[in-house]
């Protein structure tokens, strides 16, 4: 597996436990973002490195996400759904992860966004959203810390498909190990390995990150 990991009990050391925090693992000018598919939508992904075939649509809203742990919350380690069978750990580049971010506009208003009616219409004609949710440890359980997804459809899926992804690999055995022993309680299991993503000021203040 191309990615580093460290054993659960090592992970949270130093994180910070509350406020909206990007937590990933960046390696030099990228960083890895995670999926989860059914079968067919995978394979065509591990195979031509690029998310296609006729059980993909650019059109319909796709959530990446940075945060390994908060995958496995929303895929229960990969054995939730069938359609979030295989967990795929996507390589894309951190000019376009952080160009998603400049335009994204948030899925929740707040007073401090302005007028409601504006931020309504920004959200109904954007291509890219921003949604922060109570990130979750290894069992599901809710914390304080709040984590990032990024929903993108259309033009802006097209071009983080053809222009920022770099490499697809396939992480569900790795996955699937890890519950294994997670249900079996035998040892210590490990996480990928993350840290705090730092972004501009302005991002930071755009979207309240703790400074």
């Amino acid at each position: 597996m191309n990615l580093q990991t460290i054993p659960y009990h090592s992970y949270e050391k130093g994180l910070p436990q509350e406020g909206n925090i990007i937590l990933g693992q960046r390696r030099a000018n990228h960083i890895f973002v995670y999926q989860a598919f059914n079968d067919r939508i995978a394979d065509f992904a591990i195979k031509h490195q690029k998310f296609g075939g006729p059980d993909y649509s650019f059109n319909r809203m796709t959530w990446i996400k940075p945060n390994f742990l908060w995958m496995m919350y929303r895929s229960g380690w990969s054995e939730k759904d069938i359609n979030q069978s295989r967990i795929l750990a996507i390589e894309m580049t951190f000019e376009g992860f952080e160009e998603l971010l400049n335009e994204g506009v948030l899925t929740s208003y707040d007073n401090s966004l302005g007028d409601e009616q504006i931020w309504r219409e920004k959200l109904n004609n954007s291509q890219v959203r921003i949604q922060w949710d109570p990130d979750h440890d290894y069992k599901g359980d809710k914390l304080n810390r709040r984590a990032v997804q990024i929903g993108i459809k259309n033009e802006a899926l097209q071009n983080f498909n053809d222009e920022f992804i770099t490499s697809i690999e396939d992480i569900t055995n790795f996955v699937k190990e890890q519950k294994k022993l997670i249900d079996l309680s035998i040892g210590d299991f490990l996480v990928i390995q993350e840290e705090v993503i730092e972004v501009s000021d302005q991002l930071k203040s755009k979207f309240s990150i703790l400074k």
